[in-house]
């Protein structure tokens, strides 16, 4: 037992000596610990720079001599380093009393060079890639930069673009960039095909889409570029067309883009679903004091029609807006739908509840690297801190579509920084709002008018100046005997208010002729006009303008009274004419697309009273109204109705010859301009004389067409044709003397082409008069560009 107590007291002794000797080494760690995180140096040494001056890369450091310093702390000044993009290593360990900066600076960008690149100039390419001279160089941003270059390229179509970036290593740390283009052949999209559709015709869906198939003129329009992007925007397009007729389960199942032999082929696989129409029509409210049979009117869907989402959109605009304005501002109207798949119909009852409180924090805008940031900002009608409203919002999307210009705009939501804050996040892709017109026409000479021959006409337009929203327009056009001139500008937003403003100032000579086809007088005609407009609502718009105009004639010295009839010759006599005029006007617009109408009405009603001044004194009123209505769906087949009119009076004296209505192809076609209408024989004593028209000082007209894609001309060309029927009538005249003064009606026939073209909207018309007068002048042929509205 005494040995055993020995043994386990020696154990004991020996494990107690080992415990000491283990916390003592404990011990000698902690210091060693304690003494590197409260370490001192007596000096920085800086190695490796050869551009950076040491001193400011000892301030980065941000350690100083006989401060004490910990592990934490270096890691801090490495950042810092790091975080000036000068340099591609940095590392910082300490040697006694010395704490040592190694650098490894980033060499300096000299230059940034391109090579092989023709159809895309160094200028562009430099806004697309971040290297730039003076600046860092950096292995990563040279990749980066030659896979955005090759983005570049893919944006004009040629997809398989190879970019190969290298380094020319220069004196001094210098760096030269060179970027090697190989462009490649443009790709082209060869086909477009619709796998699914039954109730419209592929050709029918290829007009919906933005990406068209290539044809002669792609290189000019572009877009039969393939584009990933585009072609989800297309998807969303194929859906709202079927949404808006009837096909409420209609969905876009693969969406493909196949290349072969630098060409694709596109093809759209979808299932079309059955066509609705609106069932029971309802509106419920659980907001106390909200009448929903007073709510009825803002219904924009009927029991009965074909079901339309852009129907049930409108209807939940105008219902929150009306209930808005009740005093509830966070009020939400969700539609409720019930399909009734037996009858094909859907039940839509729309229920208005109060939403949950929830603010704007802010407004977040991407993707706008030329438009500012206002000019996106002020079509929402909310701004930050205001109540959220999913309608105003999508209003606003509206408004930035119809701006057009852009390619896409998405708007998003994430939450802000407190449960009830809303970040409205704007995605925008931004397309050339830039447009180049050119465009010819021939007309054949009319009595009292301008010479006939070829006429062309070029204008620049700019609908977005600067980024600035503003519109900007520089027309010039020419014949034989005529000479135009204008220059437009517009502030869609006056003073900060959804108030447009502008002015237009031109200059227009002009030759005229007698029946005979003599030239027997010029006049040069310079004014301008300062407008404002203000929307009413979405459609209605009211216009405002003063109007200025001097007008000057100059008789040919070869021309006698003889020639001339008295009307010419005592309007004539009156030598420089002013005319100081303001005018009003109201302008419906509910056309769906102004480049390519299909459905809607645009309609301008106008007031001119001159007498403000100057030598003119009558009042002036016009009206034209266009309907369009889609006549087959399937025959892609369009209807225009159009119908106008106008009358003048005077004031004070018989009006001048000169402002009278004349006719013209906006009023008939199958006559020439000033064809028809009140005359005046140059010789009263003789019937058979030379005849000047003296234009009336009222007139009405209609019109019937019918637009239809032409069979064998493929969608992509743009041109269709059209048949039509005109009627009109020209009368009344304060001349004395005047004959042909009475209301005949002059009606007339035709066919027409019409081509979207690259220079601009194309028209050429065939019109055979039906109806008409003895005097009357025939033209059959016209060719110009055309004017819709």
């Amino acid at each position: 037992m005494k040995a055993a107590s020995r043994l386990m007291s020696a154990v004991s002794a020996v494990a107690l000596s080992a415990g000491f000797a283990t916390a003592g080494a404990v011990a000698v760690q902690l210091a060693a610990v304690a003494s590197a995180e409260a370490a001192t140096v007596s000096r920085i040494e800086v190695r490796g720079n050869r551009r950076v001056d040491a001193d400011t890369i000892r301030t980065q450091v941000g350690i100083s001599p006989g401060e004490s310093f910990s592990n934490a702390d270096l890691d801090e000044a490495v950042k810092r380093l790091f975080a000036t993009g000068l340099f591609a290593d940095v590392s910082i360990t300490q040697s006694g009393g010395a704490l040592i900066v190694t650098v490894d600076e980033y060499a300096i960008v000299n230059q940034v060079l391109f090579q092989g690149n023709k159809k895309i100039k160094d200028q562009s390419l430099v806004q697309s890639i971040q290297l730039q001279p003076r600046r860092a160089f950096s292995n990563q941003l040279m990749e980066a930069d030659a896979e955005a270059i090759r983005e570049a390229y893919r944006r004009i179509g040629r997809d398989d673009a190879t970019v190969t970036a290298r380094v020319q290593e220069l004196d001094d740390g210098r760096v030269n960039v060179i970027y090697e283009v190989q462009e490649g052949d443009r790709t082209k999209i060869a086909t477009i095909n619709f796998v699914g559709n039954n109730a419209f015709g592929d050709r029918r869906l290829r007009d919906v889409i933005s990406t068209k198939q290539s044809n002669i003129f792609s290189f000019l329009l572009r877009n039969d570029i393939y584009d990933e992007n585009r072609l989800r925007a297309d998807e969303e397009a194929l859906r709202r067309f079927y949404f808006n007729r009837g096909y409420a389960d209609f969905r876009v199942i693969s969406s493909t883009a196949d290349l072969t032999d630098n060409e694709y082929t596109v093809t759209f696989t979808i299932d079309e679903g059955e066509r609705y129409r609106f069932g029971d029509v309802a509106i419920e409210s659980t907001i106390p004091g909200v009448n929903t049979d007073a709510l009825r009117s803002e219904l924009r869907t009927r029991s009965g029609s074909v079901y339309s989402a852009e129907d049930v959109e409108d209807t939940i605009v105008g219902l929150t807006e009306s209930v808005a304005g009740l005093g509830y501002a966070f009020a939400q109207v969700t539609p409720r739908g019930n399909r009734d798949f037996a009858n094909r119909t859907i039940s839509v009852v729309y229920a208005i509840d109060e939403g949950p409180r929830a603010y704007i924090e802010r407004i977040e805008i991407r993707g706008n690297n030329r438009t500012r940031d206002y000019v996106i900002r002020r079509e929402f009608d909310i701004s930050e801190g205001d109540a959220f409203n999913q309608v105003l919002v999508q209003r606003a999307k509206r408004r930035l579509d119809r701006l057009n210009f852009f390619q896409t705009v998405n708007i998003t939501t994430v939450p802000g920084s407190e449960p009830d804050q809303v970040v409205l996040v704007v995605d925008v892709v931004e397309k050339s709002t830039g447009e180049f017109s050119i465009g010819a026409g021939y007309t054949t000479g009319a009595s009292s008018s301008s010479g006939g021959g070829f006429s062309v006409e070029g204008s620049i337009t700019e609908r977005n100046f600067l980024g600035r929203g503003q519109f900007i327009r520089v027309a010039a056009a020419g014949g034989e005997d005529s000479r135009d001139y204008t220059f437009s500008f517009t502030e869609p937003y006056f003073l900060g208010r959804r108030i447009s403003a502008g002015f237009d100032i031109f200059r227009n000579t002009r030759t005229f002729s007698n029946s005979a086809g003599d030239k027997i007088y010029d006049r040069e005609a310079t004014g301008g006009t300062v407008r404002f407009g203000l929307p009413i609502n979405e459609a209605l718009t009211a216009q405002f303008a003063y109007n200025y105009t001097q007008e000057e004639y100059d008789r040919d010295s070869d021309v006698e009274n003889s020639d001339l009839s008295q009307a010419i010759q005592d309007a004539l006599d009156q030598g420089t004419w002013r005319k100081s005029s303001v005018s009003g006007s109201l302008i419906y617009n509910t056309i769906d697309d102004m480049q390519n109408p299909r459905e809607g009405i645009h309609a301008t009603l106008t007031t001119e009273i001159a007498g403000l001044g100057g030598d003119a004194k009558w009042a002036k009123f016009t009206a034209r109204a266009n309907m369009y209505q889609m006549l087959s769906e399937e025959l892609d087949l369009v209807g225009l109705l159009t119908v106008g009119g106008g009358h003048i009076v005077g004031f004070e004296d018989d009006l001048r010859v000169f402002d009278h209505f004349n006719s013209s192809d906006r009023i008939i076609r199958g006559f020439k301009y000033n064809g028809i209408g009140p005359y005046q024989l140059v010789d009263p004593t003789d019937p058979d004389s030379n005849r000047d028209y003296l234009g009336g000082t009222t007139y009405f007209h209609a019109t019937a067409e019918a637009q239809f894609p032409l069979p064998v001309v493929p969608e992509s060309f743009g041109i269709r044709g059209a048949v039509f029927a005109d009627a009109a009538t020209l009368y009344g005249s304060d001349v004395s003397g005047a004959e042909g003064t009475g209301m005949e009606w002059r009606a007339s026939v035709g066919a027409s082409l019409i081509w979207a073209s690259p220079f601009g909207p194309l028209r050429v018309d065939y019109a055979e008069p039906v109806v008409k007068e003895s005097t009357d002048r025939i033209q059959h042929w016209n060719f110009g560009i055309s004017t819709r509205f």
